[in-house]
């Protein structure tokens, strides 16, 4: 894999999904969802938050507004997202929020800077997960936290029809992580589990986006496509994806 090529290829197919505004906010926003986020997170005062892959800042800003004492960075290779968000974080005048962008690999942060890293339907996005799962594990403090949230293969899909899926939009998608993926990935950083909670996204993809979309379905058992409800509607394709949302602490 070409990982310049890849992160370059995220870069570019994200600046065009946030500047599509209302599409995208259908595509990954969920405010029950948010709020069960919200509740799961053990925030405190006077933590600092790492917000990886934090696109047009949908974690960020609420854990800002309503956590005044804690500080939040949202870290994102796409600079357009994040000029929005300097902008929208000046203009409702809060504080305790900034952006950085990064070249998708290093982060430039300290060792143990950080009291949590979260991220939010962004690391199946990541070509070398190993590389940054350990730069995550770097800039955490001891004892501090890694929340993960990011959809996952549903248990029929032996074949991986939804990363297949997925890939159809050229934005950089590289693979959706099982649970146990997870665990043994951030266990070899030293990452240990601590609880995690279920929940589902029903995706839409615009049918013109979604290259080589027929010749995808005969590669793949039906009874694995029928498992993700997957529905046509006019120029949309609809499926309904699992997410894991996992807290780690660190060791």
């Amino acid at each position: 894999m070409d990982i310049e090529n890849s992160i370059m290829a995220t870069k570019q197919g994200f600046e065009h999904s946030f500047s599509s505004g209302d599409f995208y906010n259908r595509q990954t926003q969920d405010e029950h969802h948010l709020n069960n986020i919200l509740d799961f997170l053990p925030l405190k005062a006077d933590m600092k938050i790492l917000d990886l892959g934090t696109g047009s800042g949908y974690l960020s800003f609420p854990i800002a507004q309503k956590n005044p004492n804690i500080s939040i960075i949202g870290l994102d290779i796409v600079e357009k997202a994040l000029e929005v968000n300097r902008s929208r974080a000046k203009e409702e005048n809060i504080r305790n929020i900034s952006f950085i962008s990064y070249d998708g690999i290093n982060f430039p942060f300290a060792d143990s800077e950080f009291d949590m890293v979260i991220s939010r339907y962004a690391l199946h996005h990541f070509p070398d997960i190993q590389k940054s799962i350990s730069e995550v594990s770097r800039v955490i403090r001891q004892r501090g936290f890694l929340f993960i949230s990011d959809p996952t293969p549903n248990v029929n899909d032996i074949s991986r029809f939804v990363d297949g899926y997925m890939q159809l939009k050229k934005d950089g998608h590289i693979k959706f992580y099982t649970k146990d993926e997870w665990l043994q990935i951030c266990g070899k950083y030293g990452l240990q589990f601590k609880k995690s909670f279920g929940s589902t996204i029903r995706f839409p993809k615009k049918k013109d986006t979604a290259y080589g979309f027929d010749e995808l379905l005969k590669k793949h058992d039906k009874k694995i496509i029928e498992s993700y409800e997957l529905e046509v509607v006019g120029n949309e394709i609809y499926i309904t994806e699992q997410v894991n949302n996992i807290l780690f602490f660190k060791r």
